[in-house]
């Protein structure tokens, strides 16, 4: 139970060590003791806990009262009031407050840690499952890094060097090339595996509410805050902070950004109090950071605070033999969760892929071989399944040519004849050059001097399978 935070209060110095002494089975919890309820309103009202343990009968102000106090700061702070003289009045009230338990003195130290571990888990599970709906979305998109070209090999060589150490990282890349799969690598190959990997887009939280949302707030610090909230950083105490597409940041965010990263010390919005807070952060962006800091668009001093070590992450273009690789994974994976029996991706098919440039990258693919899947009417995935401005990117029918099998006619323009005849040149070219080579794509692309990704997008175009050519 790393970072939780316990308040225990009573005027009886035996009770409070009976108390500690029962807590010490909570693993890393901190347990803090106050025989004065008047001194343990005002910790409440400045410090953030996770659970009061409180008796009811006490000098000054009592038990109920102090839970109130409590609830008024974090109105979901969860209680175990403690009582020699229970009352059905006493019960009542703090039943009122909300408080979870009411247990009698004497109590068994056994059954006086359950109750605590049961409610302290349930709070760190009500405030885990928070940030999960606040975060919705960004969930890891792919189980692990697939590639095996030189490009990649020196991603995972700085990945596994750089992962040990506690220093933080910039992650450059475009965008779909897999950043936060890079952030993700560093969090669980380091000693902060145990911890919270805690992802914000900085690019898709509404300015005035960045702060609130890295920092936390307190109750009343603004209109609609209700109540104590902690912010994603304090969250990833113990953890790893991933600011992804840091440069959408604000400047006057990232001025307290800086500080907070420089000292690990924060402080909530509304609050008053330093909170100090243990975190790796893992920086990226698809951005030219040279040259918005030139621009006078990012500060300098927080590129340098965030850029100890860069990892430049390769577009999928520059990933020599990774397209097939990763095609075939994503067929895998997505076949398996939508029940399609579709086993893999026909060569021709394959090969288009192999030609494509992806300005979207990993992102683009899966989005590709999504819908193939959902598409094809076989057990792989067709040239027919592919997006038409896959199979046509450089090269394949212009803009304003006849449809195919439209013959040519002794009437129009010239432009228009010249169309019509270059479309049926090409489907008799491509038609006898398969015919001669059996239907063998790569033969007939050496025949024709044309790359073979050419070849198969005129295929496309006009409706020729290499498939109907072969013995």
């Amino acid at each position: 139970m790393k970072n939780v935070r316990i308040l225990v209060v009573d005027d009886e110095p035996g009770m409070l060590e009976v108390c500690a002494d029962s807590l010490d089975a909570l693993d890393s919890a901190a347990v803090i003791l106050e025989s004065s309820s008047s001194k343990a309103a005002e910790r409440l009202a400045k410090e953030k806990f996770d659970l009061l343990v409180t008796d009811v009968r006490m000098p000054g102000i009592d038990g109920v009262e102090l839970l109130r106090i409590g609830r008024e700061h974090d109105p979901e702070l969860p209680a175990v009031v403690m009582t020699a003289y229970p009352t059905v009045d006493s019960a009542i009230a703090v039943m009122k407050l909300g408080a979870i338990d009411y247990i009698q003195k004497p109590f068994h130290p056994d059954d006086f840690l359950e109750t605590v571990r049961r409610l302290v888990e349930a709070r760190l599970l009500r405030d885990e499952n928070r940030m999960l709906e606040r975060h919705v979305g960004k969930k890891h998109e792919f189980g692990a890094f697939i590639g095996a070209s030189d490009a990649m090999r020196r991603v995972f060589d700085t990945i596994e060097r750089v992962a040990s150490s506690d220093v933080d990282v910039l992650v450059m890349g475009e965008t779909g090339t897999g950043k936060e799969l890079v952030a993700r690598s560093v969090h669980e190959h380091s000693q902060r595996a145990k911890g919270r990997f805690v992802p914000v887009d900085c690019g898709a939280i509404p300015a005035n509410l960045l702060e609130s949302e890295f920092f936390g707030h307190e109750r009343g610090a603004f209109t609609g805050a209700n109540a104590r909230s902690i912010g994603l950083m304090e969250y990833a105490d113990g953890g790893t902070f991933f600011l992804d597409e840091v440069a959408e940041l604000p400047l006057a965010l990232q001025a307290k950004l800086l500080r907070a990263l420089q000292e690990r010390i924060i402080r909530r919005v509304g609050g008053n109090t330093e909170i100090a807070v243990d975190v790796r952060v893992v920086a990226a962006t698809s951005r030219d950071l040279d040259a918005m800091i030139a621009d006078g668009d990012f500060r300098e001093d927080l590129y340098y605070r965030i850029n100890v070590v860069r990892i430049d992450l390769p577009p999928l273009r520059e990933r020599e033999g990774d397209v097939e690789r990763l095609a075939e994974a994503f067929v895998a994976r997505f076949a398996k969760e939508t029940g399609r029996a579709v086993e893999g991706i026909e060569p021709e098919a394959l090969e288009i892929l192999r030609g494509y440039r992806w300005p979207g990258n990993i992102r683009e693919m899966q989005n590709v071989i999504r819908r193939g899947i959902a598409l094809t009417r076989g057990s792989a995935i067709t040239v027919d399944d592919l997006p038409e401005a896959i199979v046509l990117d450089a090269g394949g029918r212009r803009e304003g040519s006849a449809p195919v099998g439209a013959e040519p006619v002794a009437r129009g323009g010239f432009f228009e004849q010249r169309e019509r005849r270059v479309t049926a040149f090409e489907r008799d070219y491509i038609a006898a050059l398969l015919e001669r080579h059996g239907g063998d794509v790569t033969h007939a692309a050496e025949e024709a001097q044309l790359p073979r990704g050419t070849l198969y997008r005129l295929m496309k175009n006009h409706g020729i399978k290499a498939a109907d050519y072969r013995s």
